[in-house]
């Protein structure tokens, strides 16, 4: 269980005596594809550690639309920000595919970060490592045009090591569409545009960036 916890940046360089109260307490838990973990509303009683799976974390508009906030990949805490707030979840989270997590109980965070002020300036950091993250994404969002967001998007799944960069999408398009602020038509558009164009190649289970130097001059047209 230890080196579980240990996937996730949240609790990497703690010592086993610091991962002790975590490891007696989280439990696993496994969800098939669409079922929910939380529902926006839900007393946030925990925070969870993705061990196999995604998970898409989205809103609701007032009509009913969902909106993606974020698609998380397995190995990366979630909801951790929110069981400081002593507030509900904020958002629905829901398995993308067969998905397995650890459960960890938000008391046992607190009582932790209570007791051991290193281990309060640990995780605050951390924190604030994700936060920052967050902040460029938006800030991506906001200044970039829909070939730009998705060529960002790929690009993140880039292994600069590979010699083939093979990559299966976390989530299908609409989903993919919503987490980038895209109508799916838009995203349709330039996927096929990028695909025609050889930059990208779509096989049934996965895609080939082609070529990573043209998504990046997408980004970069200077």
């Amino acid at each position: 269980m230890h080196e579980l916890l240990r996937l996730a940046p949240l609790f990497q360089g703690l010592s086993d005596k610091e991962l002790s109260p975590f490891v007696h307490t989280a439990q696993r838990q496994q969800f098939k594809p669409g079922e929910m973990l939380f529902a926006a509303g839900d007393v946030a009683e925990a925070f969870f550690l993705l061990i196999k799976g995604n998970v898409r974390l989205y809103r609701l508009s007032p009509e009913g639309r969902e909106k993606v906030i974020e698609i998380v990949p397995s190995g990366q805490t979630f909801a951790e920000a929110i069981v400081f707030l002593n507030k509900p979840y904020p958002v629905f989270a829901n398995a993308l595919d067969e998905t397995e997590v650890l459960r960890i109980p938000a008391k046992v965070m607190l009582k932790e970060l209570h007791n051991n002020s290193d281990l309060a300036v640990h995780m605050l950091a951390r924190l604030s490592i994700h936060l920052h993250k967050f902040v460029n994404d938006i800030h991506a969002l906001t200044l970039s045009n829909a070939k730009q967001r998705i060529a960002g998007y790929l690009l993140a799944f880039i292994d600069e090591q590979a010699q083939q960069h093979k990559v299966c999408l976390p989530a299908n398009k609409a989903t993919i569409a919503s987490r980038l602020g895209l109508q799916p038509e838009t995203f349709s558009r330039v996927w096929s545009s990028l695909k025609k164009e050889e930059i990208i190649l779509e096989y049934n289970d996965h895609i080939v960036i082609h070529s990573p130097d043209a998504l990046r001059a997408l980004l970069d047209p200077s």
